[in-house]
């Protein structure tokens, strides 16, 4: 495809998906906020330290569900996920050293299983690996705190809730390295996406830049003639000068446009997101070619083309015969004649773009080009799964042709 179109939208579009994540994170919220108000009523009933479990909670909901915009700088992702841990061991801690019995409630587990999850995911290598064993081994010392306030005698008991929470601890971190896995992935496919698309509006830009500054080159040519032969006919030559200098900076600025951010696009002019580019624009093209050089230019068009052919298609075509002409007044300026072939064959269009020069060049070679053109075209043409064919003619002259499947 000549570019991938970039949907810009001035406002926030909120789409069904968009609504059921945002009412599966309020569910989310109010279940924690619940198991939170649990942990209180079950520490209530059976008299024990309310402040404790005030802080711990108030502390975790805090980490857990603290929106990302406003928090202070100083309250980084790794502080999150470690100071919940750290309180709940604290309190593991004093109540076994005190002989205090202090039991503990589904909020706090619930809590700490959302911090090792999102710690794992999101915190970079060394902060995730230090602040998920933190939280699993909060996490697997909490029924020494149910032991010793309500079983005393019985490990079995203990045993079993150290190896279920081991089980539960290690299927967590397993799903939240299962989505940072996804996440590296959809980063990479984004960057190479980006990548994709601006080395892709780069080749547009050179494909349209490169063909207006090179007819700006030749009619520069014709009026330093015409100067000194014939001044009367210099005005149309700079006319076209002034055509194709306004031409390329239309290129580059629609080029740009597609560059600018979301944010950028939001506080500026609409920029059109269709540059020029398709069949019916052969014919101006191919008739401000033979306008601007001395050599006569024909569009010879087979009536058997359909209408409708894929956007993708028409762009193709159109950069081989502007990637064609441009090469014919680089490397031609002793052809006589170009010829410019549509046909439309088996479901496949071939363009064809041909002159009978001998190869002389009245260019500087600074203007004569590196060969970047026909890379760009060579890459496009294949990605549409049609070849790209350049060399000379039998008789005389050049020849650039294309086919491109045309199917949809």
């Amino acid at each position: 495809m000549d570019r991938v179109n970039l949907s810009r939208a001035t406002g926030t579009a909120v789409t069904p998906t968009g609504r059921r994540h945002a009412w599966l994170r309020l569910a989310g919220r109010g279940v924690l906020i619940l198991l939170a108000v649990a942990d209180l009523l079950i520490a209530a009933t059976a008299g024990q330290l309310l402040w404790p479990v005030l802080a711990l909670l108030a502390c975790g909901l805090a980490a857990v569900l603290a929106p990302a915009h406003g928090r202070p700088r100083w309250l980084t992702p790794q502080l999150r996920a470690a100071l919940p841990a750290g309180l709940s061991l604290a309190v593991t801690c004093a109540a076994a050293f005190t002989g205090r019995a202090q039991s503990f409630g589904p909020g706090e587990a619930a809590i700490l299983f959302c911090l090792l999850m999102r710690a794992v995911r999101t915190l970079t290598p060394g902060w995730a690996a230090a602040c998920a064993v933190m939280n699993g081994v909060a996490l697997l010392a909490l029924p020494f705190r149910y032991y010793q306030a309500y079983v005393h005698d019985d490990l079995g008991v203990l045993f079993g809730l150290v190896l279920a929470l081991c089980v539960a601890v290690g299927a967590v971190a397993g799903l939240g390295g299962y989505l940072r896995t996804l996440d590296h992935r959809r980063r990479e496919a984004v960057t190479f996406t980006r990548r994709s698309e601006r080395l892709t509006m780069a080749a547009d830009l050179h494909d349209f830049v490169a063909h207006h500054v090179t007819g700006i080159l030749v009619q520069t040519q014709m009026a330093r003639v015409l100067a000194t032969t014939a001044p009367d006919r210099l005005d149309p030559v700079l006319e076209g000068i002034e055509h194709a200098a306004a031409e390329a900076l239309a290129s580059m600025r629609r080029t740009v446009g597609l560059l600018r951010t979301d944010a950028d696009a939001a506080h500026g002019d609409p920029v059109p997101l269709d540059p020029a580019g398709d069949l019916a624009a052969l014919a101006d093209l191919v008739d401000g070619f033979g306008r601007t050089t001395r050599q006569a230019a024909v569009l010879r068009r087979s009536p058997g083309i359909p209408e409708g052919l894929p956007h993708e298609v028409q762009a193709a075509a159109y950069r081989v015969v502007q990637e064609g002409l441009t090469n014919v007044r680089r490397h031609a300026a002793d052809a006589t004649e170009v010829t410019v072939t549509l046909a439309y064959r088996q479901d496949t269009l071939h363009v064809t773009v041909a002159d009978d020069g001998g190869g002389a060049s009245s260019m500087p070679d600074a203007a004569r080009g590196g060969g970047f053109g026909l890379v760009g075209l060579s890459e496009r043409v294949t990605a549409l799964h049609g070849d790209l064919h350049a060399g000379p003619r039998p008789d005389r002259g050049w020849q650039l042709a294309a086919r491109i499947p045309a199917a949809r």
